[in-house]
């Protein structure tokens, strides 16, 4: 299929109900429903973020110049009076974070695939919460195109020791962060 089609394809594509649909270097992924620690820190990082000076949206689809991923973060964050239109996709120029929240099968997309297309998209900041190994991973000044982007500056925090996000002025509160059992092979940062 051509870039084009896919495009459009995915712009109709409505996933079955109880999934959610992602479109990450031209594959399309169907993820199921998440845990309820998952939703917890979710919910928990939305609550910690100033709202008067930020949106905070669970489940934007974002788009990225010259790159066809349609990614659903578990968590957008951008500042208030960005993205002043309207659709269903957020441009990752608008962004100022996003959030993923590992799961039982999301860590080596989260750790690697999520994480080069996010940098390759400018976006300043990325975290990854990681309940299975209960701390945080806070990825900073992206650099680079395509599949070869990364992000320069990494900070590893355990659950229980706060999260400096700069790019929000704030700090993030991890001590009440929900783990969960399991220990299960990854990517680690």
């Amino acid at each position: 299929m051509h870039d084009r089609a896919l495009d459009e394809y995915f712009a109709e594509f409505e996933p079955p109900e109880g999934l959610r649909a992602e479109l990450l270097r031209r594959e399309i992924l169907l993820t199921g429903g998440t845990d309820i620690v998952h939703n917890r820190i979710v919910s928990d990082v939305m609550g910690q973020i100033p709202h008067d000076r930020w949106h905070r949206f669970a489940t934007q689809h974002l788009s990225f110049p010259g790159e066809l991923s349609k990614p659903q973060p578990d968590l957008v964050v951008m500042e208030r009076g960005r993205c002043q239109r309207f659709g269903w996709l957020v441009p990752a120029s608008d962004v100022t974070l996003l959030l993923e929240v590992v799961s039982l099968r999301s860590a080596d997309r989260d750790y690697g695939l999520k994480r080069s297309i996010y940098a390759a998209g400018g976006v300043p900041a990325y975290l990854i919460i990681d309940p299975y190994d209960a701390r945080c991973a806070l990825f900073t000044e992206p650099v680079g195109a395509g599949e070869e982007a990364d992000y320069t500056v990494q900070r590893i925090t355990k659950f229980g020791d706060p999260v400096p996000l700069e790019p929000l002025g704030t700090e993030l509160d991890t001590g009440e962060f929900g783990t969960l059992p399991g220990v299960r092979p990854h990517r680690r940062p």
